[in-house]
């Protein structure tokens, strides 16, 4: 048996800057109620042409590899976490794969949101343990300013989102008492829609019904999103899975060096980090400059976490994610 470990990290986000102010232009909102509720001071936005979801991931992974001390060619598998897909299919994993010239490796596409990245980096983690594969690369990618409602309408949910990308390379390590311990995932289907993007859909309304009735105040092809219902349940969640994880590995929440949260909102990462009583300095949040990323925003958190040496061989790093789903995960690492 093997653990796996990360051993190369990469981000990237556009230059493309959206202040609250920008968005007070075009909505009636201000900086002021954004950050009361969400904490959130800008995100970034791609200049439409210039990056995508795939675009973005590419990116990412091009300094995880380096990072990594390793090639394109090295990696066995690819593992891509996003909900905003370049095409309805193929998903962004092939495309990856053609576009960094690797070889006929598989390629697995994540639709898990929020939580895609933790699910993502468990099933490459699985791989690992098994000894199938060596390197295996995570990404988790976002393009969400394409497709949100920007006006006074979407407020609530628009002014949230960024786009940015997050990788991450899992490779072997034979010492079973370093790098990835475990991982622990969950799912609540019957709050499904209350966090969701319900069309176009094959079980609701296509395309070609949307085309057809061309109604100016459907809303169902904008996300849509129960505020407190969800913040309700993701404090819990985030704290039950943390938990969970500590237990499993015989932890204390003492032993904690840094929790990565899903950069869903200040406001439940304060929260947690509240309940759980730990010292801002074992918390790593950047939603303030970024917004909320899904599936890129673990990624990109530990990747900034660690290029600013808040992480640190031998320290224990905890990942947890709620969203969309209701799905929710931790990862227990030892750096």
């Amino acid at each position: 048996m093997y653990n796996s470990k990360i051993s190369g990290l990469g981000f990237y986000v556009p230059e493309n800057i959206v202040t609250n102010d920008d968005l007070s232009k075009i909505m009636d909102t201000n900086d002021e109620w954004i950050q009361e509720r969400t904490g959130i001071q800008q995100r970034r936005h791609v200049i439409r042409g210039e990056d995508t979801t795939t675009s973005m991931g590419v990116k990412a992974a091009k300094i995880a590899i380096e990072r990594a001390g390793i090639t394109a060619q090295d990696i066995d598998f690819v593992v891509f976490a996003t909900l905003s897909p370049d095409y309805y299919f193929p998903g962004p994993g092939v495309l990856v794969q053609r576009d960094l010239g690797m070889r006929t490796v598989g390629a697995l596409d994540v639709r898990n949101q929020c939580s895609g990245f933790v699910y993502a980096i468990s099933i490459a983690d699985q791989y690992i343990k098994t000894g199938m594969y060596k390197n295996v690369l995570v990404i988790g990618s976002e393009l969400h300013s394409g497709g949100l409602d920007m006006t006074t309408r979407g407020r609530g949910v628009s002014v949230i989102f960024g786009d940015g990308a997050g990788a991450a390379v899992l490779t072997r390590e034979e010492d079973t008492k370093k790098g990835i311990l475990s991982t622990h995932l969950h799912a609540e289907g019957q709050h499904a829609e209350e966090l969701a993007l319900i069309a176009p859909g094959m079980g609701k309304r296509w395309v070609t019904d949307i085309i057809a009735e061309n109604d100016p105040n459907d809303e169902s092809y904008y996300p849509y999103m129960n505020g407190q219902f969800v913040f309700k349940n993701a404090v819990v969640r985030f704290s039950e899975v943390i938990n969970e994880g500590l237990k499993a590995n015989d932890l204390q929440v003492s032993d904690i060096d840094m929790l990565i949260p899903h950069q869903a909102n200040l406001r439940i990462s304060q929260f947690i980090q509240q309940k759980f009583k730990l010292a801002d300095d074992k918390v790593y949040n950047n939603i303030q400059k970024y917004g909320n990323t899904t599936a890129a925003s673990i990624p990109i958190a530990l990747t900034e976490a660690w290029e600013q040496g808040k992480i640190k061989e031998g320290d224990l790093v905890v990942l947890a994610a709620f969203g969309s789903g209701f799905t929710w995960g931790s990862v227990i690492v030892r750096w």
